[in-house]
């Protein structure tokens, strides 16, 4: 179950991309395919490390899913948070140049910086109430299962 939790970032950094993309007015190249490869790299990253920690703190009996998932984004904010702030301050110079060369470092520069935001964002809000609803959904089946 981690595998599929840890792609749904995938979309979301996707988002992030291709709006930095439009909202600077970029076509898609090469180098944006190749920004792209690797913010879904760092966002399937962020899934699965999200994931794990639920998981890991689903294995105590006595923490409950709403806590155990709440307490997993409260876990992975800050490690997170600093990772994605580091590569795209790493990126902005890229993102905003001129200069030679500049036609291949923008778009990737610009698909990676607009993907981490939106991974970020998305990833701390949207997974954690996805992974809520998802989890609840399932638990009335598994109950209706006879016991071996």
């Amino acid at each position: 179950m981690t595998r599929a939790w840890s792609l749904l970032n995938v979309p979301f950094s996707l988002i992030g991309g291709v709006l930095a993309l439009f909202l600077r007015g970029i076509p898609l190249s090469v180098s944006a395919a190749v920004g792209f490869v690797s913010v879904f790299g760092v966002a399937i990253m962020t899934g699965v490390l999200f994931i794990a920690e639920v998981n890991h703190r689903r294995m105590k009996p006595e923490v409950g899913l709403e806590e155990a998932v709440v307490g997993a984004a409260r876990a992975r904010l800050a490690p997170n948070f600093l990772l994605i702030l580091v590569a795209m301050l790493g990126m902005l110079p890229a993102a905003m140049a001129s200069g030679i060369g500049s036609d291949i470092q923008r778009p990737m520069a610009t698909v990676i910086v607009g993907g981490l935001m939106s991974t970020l964002l998305l990833t701390l809000v949207a997974m954690p109430g996805l992974y809520l609803l998802a989890s609840r959904r399932r638990s009335p089946s598994k109950a209706l299962l006879p016991l071996h």
